[in-house]
């Protein structure tokens, strides 16, 4: 059972950080403040650099374990 942050993968703990952040997206769009550009845009913004940043981390944690598991490819 994963007890805190610090025991995620570094994938894990932006994946966290990105739900967070679409939670405070609903929120904002229950609370009506999808008329706030400024904020709505700061927020899609914060959320597309988390998904990019989350996609990066992922892909190289399966590589590493791949490459761990079944060592380097060859040719």
């Amino acid at each position: 059972m994963i007890t805190s942050s610090t025991d995620l993968t570094p994938a894990g703990t932006v994946r966290l950080h990105l739900e967070v952040l679409e939670a405070e997206r609903a929120t904002a769009h229950l609370a009506g403040l999808e008329s706030n550009a400024e904020y709505m845009d700061d927020l899609h913004s914060e959320i597309t650099g988390y998904r990019i940043a989350y996609t990066g981390l992922a892909v190289t944690e399966i590589a590493t374990l791949r490459g761990e598991l079944s060592g380097r490819l060859q040719g």
